[in-house]
């Protein structure tokens, strides 16, 4: 391990590139736009540089805006020992560190050069999480108050970082994460074995929780407190779909979590696990559908189709699977169903139980054409459904 304070901004940004994709936030796949060694843009089919490292992902917001958006780190040097990190102590690769100062500024310079729109910071720990945190806090007050940086904001609180660190960070950052990384302290104790899963990782969501229950949300940044995300390395430790999604369901509940994420285990090269299978990314596939079934569905733990094993099947998404057993002898009558209802046919999400309750409004659904007409999609409903009485024709599956 060694450090290179000579280096400018770009190449640290570009050594810690390499394994920031392991650090979901927000982004669908990262964009065609890269940085040249020397800082120029790089976009599309250009291939001024061979195999760029990715840099700038597309991050959607809560309002369904897209924005380029910076995932990096403030220091690649760490001090605990995850057994899959790539960031792990005494794991032999090129490591960087920025000071806060030289963070903001980096970030600023590609801010005004319109290649990014908000930051995603997080960091190794060097010198404790309480000292680490206060390093992005101080980053997070620069951008703010002396750059006057008022867009997207995401900051990762530390392990072992205090409760009035957690309510400074909430003044400043749009949304905090912190990864749980397993859905259990047994399970915990095989991917980060220095870690402790309720007093490090745990209490910091409910910290987060308290405080937007106690304190006006005014004292966030732009007069809202942030919203709330956490990751799952998933296949690594032996966890069940189960144990991963009963701690979701959880932090939904209790915590107002506002999305987890499930990383599939990717061994990495001179970690303890870099033997072990990579896990099938269907599998975190699978998750993601059952975790937004609680969010956004109404759906609750018991209504998963687990095997035996406590595993989802891989063959189906849980919410179609939910309804052959369901549905296919009970099926909903859309001009009746309420919104709850309506949400737990399959192919019906949101935007298409809104589209659905204003047409009732207009007049009675009687065939399939009507829901397509206003732009419902119908391929995988009709044998879960009424329609003025009457079941839709479809045809059965041959396997």
């Amino acid at each position: 391990m060694f450090y290179n304070w000579s280096m400018n901004g770009i190449n640290k940004l570009r050594i810690f590139s390499q394994h920031m994709h392991l650090e979901p936030a927000e982004e669908t796949p990262p964009q065609l736009q890269r940085l040249a060694p020397c800082g120029q843009v790089v976009t599309g089919r250009e291939t001024a540089v061979s195999q760029p490292d990715p840099l700038i992902y597309h991050a959607k917001m809560p309002g369904g805006k897209t924005i380029p958006l910076l995932k990096t780190l403030l220091s690649s040097a760490c001090e605990r020992n995850c057994n899959y990190c790539p960031f792990r102590a005494g794991r032999n690769f090129r490591r960087a560190t920025f000071k806060p100062e030289e963070m903001a500024k980096t970030f600023m310079d590609l801010y005004r050069a319109g290649i990014a729109e908000g930051l995603f910071l997080s960091s190794g720990i060097i010198g404790g999480g309480v000292k680490t945190q206060d390093k992005l806090i101080e980053t997070a007050g620069i951008l703010r108050h002396k750059h006057q940086f008022r867009g997207y904001l995401h900051l990762k609180i530390m392990p072992g970082a205090e409760k009035a660190q957690v309510e400074r960070a909430m003044q400043l950052a749009n949304r905090l994460s912190v990864n749980l990384e397993a859905p259990n302290d047994r399970r915990l104790a095989a991917l980060a074995p220095m870690k402790q899963f309720i007093a490090e990782l745990v209490r910091p969501l409910q910290w987060i929780e308290e405080i937007r229950q106690s304190k006006p949300a005014h004292g966030g940044w732009n007069g809202r407190w942030p919203s709330t995300t956490t990751q799952f390395v998933v296949g690594a430790a032996g966890e069940s779909d189960l144990e991963l999604l009963s701690t979701a369901e959880y932090l939904y509940k209790h915590v107002r979590l506002a999305r987890a994420y499930f990383m599939a285990f990717s061994p990495i090269h001179d970690t303890p696990l870099e033997n072990y299978p990579a896990e099938n990314p269907l599998r975190q596939n699978r998750l993601y559908q059952a975790s937004f079934l609680f969010r956004d569905y109404g759906f609750d733990l018991e209504e998963m189709p687990f095997t035996e094993a406590g595993n989802l099947p891989l063959d189906t998404d849980p919410k179609l699977a939910w309804a052959q057993v369901a549905l296919r002898d009970d099926p909903v009558e859309v001009n009746r169903a309420k919104r709850e209802e309506l949400l737990r046919i399959p192919g019906i999400g949101p935007k298409g139980a809104a589209t659905i309750l204003a047409a009732r409004r207009r007049g009675t659904l009687r065939q399939v054409r009507d829901l397509q007409v206003i732009g419902v999609h119908t391929r995988r409903l009709k044998p879960f459904i009424l329609l003025d009485g009457k079941r839709p024709t479809y045809q059965l599956p041959l396997f």
